[in-house]
């Protein structure tokens, strides 16, 4: 597994080694112990799967009180994937970082627990999956705007398909602090 660091530390564009032959190909996608040398100690505990089609964005979601870092993958399309970190006291508060995850290229971004997470649909269709740290809470269950100008994403696709759910949370400067994670220095 190759790991590339993206310009937030800690979040991590990862690239599996692919065995292709004339039957299609095999790649191992996780293994605690290839993880653990990476830097990677979180032990998942969920798995989820999510269809989308082309433009949907889905985000910027996070928990507080259960945080999750996140694996992500795409079996099927190509999606933008955003991370932003919200994490109060960090140097890069409300900065974002993206990498472009396809099912041709089989990698995956690793999300420490403190980031808003979302992506963007950028094909027709796609399968996206992704291990999550802690379980789901659904009283949890936050998140930042979408197209919030402060943290000023890149989308690729302009005019997308946004839930009501997510197109009802607030810009991360209206966001009460408290209900924001704490940057914790290593």
């Amino acid at each position: 597994m190759q790991k590339n660091e993206l310009p937030i530390p800690g979040v991590l564009e990862l690239r599996p080694k692919i065995f292709r032959d004339s039957r299609g190909f095999f790649v191992e996608t996780y293994n605690k112990r290839d993880f653990e040398n990476l830097g990677i100690a979180d032990v998942f505990v969920q798995d989820n799967h999510s269809s989308s089609v082309k433009g949907t964005i889905r985000g910027l979601h996070y928990q507080l009180r259960r945080p999750q870092a996140k694996l992500c993958r795409v079996i099927e399309g190509e999606v933008f994937d955003v991370a932003v970190d919200i994490r109060v006291g960090s140097p890069y508060f409300g900065r974002w970082t993206s990498v472009v995850l396809s099912a041709k290229e089989q990698n995956q971004v690793y999300i420490p627990k403190g980031f808003a997470h979302g992506y963007q649909a950028l094909s027709e269709r796609v399968q996206f999956l992704y291990k999550c740290s802690d379980f789901y809470d659904s009283a949890d269950d936050r998140g930042i705007l979408w197209n919030d100008p402060k943290v000023g994403i890149e989308w690729r696709i302009t005019e997308p398909t946004i839930s009501e759910k997510d197109s009802r949370f607030k810009v991360l400067s209206e966001t009460a602090i408290e209900l924001l994670p704490k940057f914790e220095p290593k």
